[in-house]
C-alpha cells in the first residue's frame, strides 16, 4: 500500500535556559551520577516565566514551513499535541495560528500526553487520505517544568520543555507515512496524571496546598508498562506496513528513560547506532520528544532520504502510539 501523506519539513525549539544535574543537586536530594544511571539525562531545558508553550510551537513551525518552502497562509489545519498549553482554553493552536499568521487554517489541540505528536501525525494522515485537508502542521509541545514538583526527587529530574513540528502534505507516491498505530488503557490513569485545575481537583487553596497541580507518577509501574506498550505498538506498526525490524533504518523512541530506549531497541534487535537518542540533553519533553528527535536526526544527516524511520511513544493515560515513515 502506497503512502497517502509525507513529511516535507521539520523544526524544533527549546528554551535557552539549561538546568543540569549539578544544578538539581542544589535543589533536591540527588546526585548527577544517580540521575544519569537511572535515566540517562544530564541536562534539560526549562522555560522562563515570560515564555509560553505557544512561543516554542511557533518557532518550531516557522522552521518546518521554511524547509517545506511554504507560507503560513498555505496551511489549512494545525494540530498540536500538548497537556501543558498556554491556557485551559482556548487551545494553544489558536495562539500559534495567530502568531504564525496561518489565518486559513482550522486548529485544535490533542491531550494524549507524550503520545500527542504521533496521535496528531495519525490524524493528519487520515485527514489527507479523505481529501478534507492538504497542508497540515503537526506540533508536539510541552512546558512540563511548570507542572513539575521540585520537591519530588524522583520526578523533578526527568522533565524539560520544548516543541517540535512537522509539515504534512499529500505523498508523491513513494515517500511518506507507511503505517500508524494508536492505543490506550484508561484503567491505568492513576499511575501518571496531573489532577489540579480539573473538576477532580479545581483550583482552590486546598488543592494548591495539597500540591495537586503537579505531575504525579508511580515510576516503577510506569516503567514496566512503557516497555511492554512500546514493544507492542512498534510491532503493530511493522505488521501494518509489511516491514520487519530489519527494514528499519532508524528508531526514534520516546525520550523518557535510557533504559526504556535500550530495552525497546533490544526487543527488535535494532543496534543503538540506528537509534536516535537525545534524552541526555533534553530530558523527557513529553509530546515534544519525538518531533525534536526527528528534527535533530534529519538536520544532522543521520536520517536520510530513502530511509525507513520507526517512531514509537508511550505516555500518561496510558496512551501509546507508533508510526513508520519513509523519508
Amino acid at each position: 500500500m502506497k503512502p497517502v501523506s509525507m513529511i516535507v519539513g521539520t523544526g524544533h525549539s527549546a528554551p535557552e535556559k539549561v538546568l543540569t544535574n549539578f544544578d538539581l543537586e542544589k535543589i533536591v536530594d540527588t546526585t548527577n551520577e544517580w540521575i544519569i544511571e537511572r535515566t540517562g539525562i544530564r541536562e534539560r531545558r526549562i522555560k522562563s516565566p515570560e515564555e509560553n508553550t505557544s512561543d516554542f510551537c511557533t518557532e518550531a513551525a516557522r522552521q518546518a514551513l521554511e524547509e517545506a518552502g511554504m507560507a503560513a497562509a498555505d496551511i489549512d489545519l494545525i494540530i498540536i499535541g500538548t497537556v501543558s498549553g498556554d491556557m485551559r482554553f482556548p487551545s494553544t493552536a489558536i495562539f500559534v495560528q495567530a502568531k504564525l499568521g496561518a489565518h486559513n487554517a482550522a486548529v485544535f489541540d490533542i491531550a494524549a500526553a507524550c503520545s500527542g505528536f504521533v496521535y496528531g501525525l495519525t490524524l493528519a494522515d487520515a485527514m489527507i487520505a479523505t481529501g478534507q485537508y492538504r497542508n497540515i502542521l503537526v506540533i508536539g509541545a510541552e512546558s512540563m517544568t511548570h507542572m513539575t514538583d521540585w520537591e519530588d526527587r524522583n520526578s523533578c529530574v526527568l522533565f524539560g520543555d520544548g516543541a517540535g513540528a512537522a509539515v504534512v502534505i499529500p505523498s508523491d507516491g513513494e515517500r511518506g507515512i507507511l503505517s500508524t498505530y494508536l492505543g490506550s488503557d484508561g484503567r491505568l490513569a492513576h499511575l501518571l496524571y496531573s489532577a489540579g485545575g480539573g473538576t477532580v481537583a479545581p483550583a482552590t487553596h486546598e488543592t494548591v496546598d495539597n500540591r495537586d497541580h503537579y505531575l504525579k507518577m508511580a515510576g516503577p509501574e510506569v516503567f514496566l508498562h512503557a516497555i511492554k506498550a512500546m514493544s507492542k505498538s512498534a510491532q503493530k506498526a511493522l505488521d501494518r506496513s509489511g516491514l520487519t525490524a530489519e527494514d528499519i533504518d532508524m528508531l526514534i523512541p520516546h525520550q523518557a528513560n535510557i533504559r526504556i530506549i535500550e530495552g525497546t531497541a533490544k526487543r527488535f534487535g535494532i543496534p543503538l547506532e540506528r537509534v536516535m537518542i537525545n534524552i541526555d540533553r533534553y530530558g523527557n519533553t513529553s509530546s515534544a520528544s519525538i518531533p525534536i528527535a526527528l528534527n535533530e536526526a534529519r538536520k544532522s544527516g543521520r536520517l536520510k532520504s530513502g530511509m525507513n524511520c520507526l517512531m514509537v511513544v508511550f505516555g500518561g493515560g496510558f496512551t501509546w502510539a507508533s508510526a513508520i515513515v519513509k523519508f
